[in-house]
């Protein structure tokens, strides 16, 4: 990963800064930090270990950010989102995940492996599908899991390496279920699958 310089980080955070004040959330524009991971829009634009947050429906990142207040979820990559949630309060906790769920999520424009693609959906089919709908799907904010079609590959393998390795509680018995029925190189088909949208 290449690493910014100081004038080169300051500039950008400045840049999000700037482009946070034309889009009307307010509570996108109270947390700068937030803006200069994720991006003003969700999307997180430059940095390939940031997951991209747009159009996850705001239950679910309230969900995830309470998970992280409270130690469910571990910050080990990222120590200054667990830095950063703990200085929320409940209401700054609504208004950033209604703000960041209603942003379109966008093409991520990873590359994939196509073989990897056509077994990744299938795995999907059999095991996701039910809990895991894309971002666009009208149902996605009653879905029990949320939307991983678009998300960053290295994300998408760091969380399901984490839920295997028991580092990241399961939130729901579903999940630990599905879980235990990936086969050798499900995971890496899935990561694949979900990165081609």
């Amino acid at each position: 990963m290449q690493r910014l310089n100081d004038s080169s980080f300051a500039i950008r955070v400045s840049a999000m800064l700037v482009l946070c004040c034309l889009f009307p959330g307010q509570a996108a524009a109270d947390h700068p930090r937030c803006i200069a991971c994720h991006g003003p829009d969700g999307m997180g634009y430059g940095n390939f270990s940031i997951p991209i947050i747009a159009g996850i429906p705001a239950v679910h990142i309230e969900e995830a950010l309470y998970a992280y207040m409270d130690g469910a979820r571990q910050c080990e990559h990222a120590p200054l989102m667990c830095q950063t949630v703990s200085e929320l309060s409940d209401h700054e906790v609504t208004e950033l995940a209604e703000y960041f769920g209603s942003q379109p999520r966008t093409a991520s424009e990873q590359e994939v492996d196509a073989t990897q693609v056509d077994k990744g959906k299938q795995v999907h089919e059999r095991l996701c599908r039910g809990c895991h709908l894309p971002p666009n799907d009208p149902d996605v904010a009653d879905a029990l899991g949320i939307p991983l079609h678009g998300q960053r590959s290295w994300y998408l393998r760091y969380a399901l390496d984490s839920y295997l390795d028991g580092s990241r509680e399961n939130l729901l018995p579903a999940m630990a279920d599905k879980l235990s029925l990936l086969q050798d190189g499900d995971v890496e088909a899935l990561i694949n699958y979900y990165a081609s949208f």
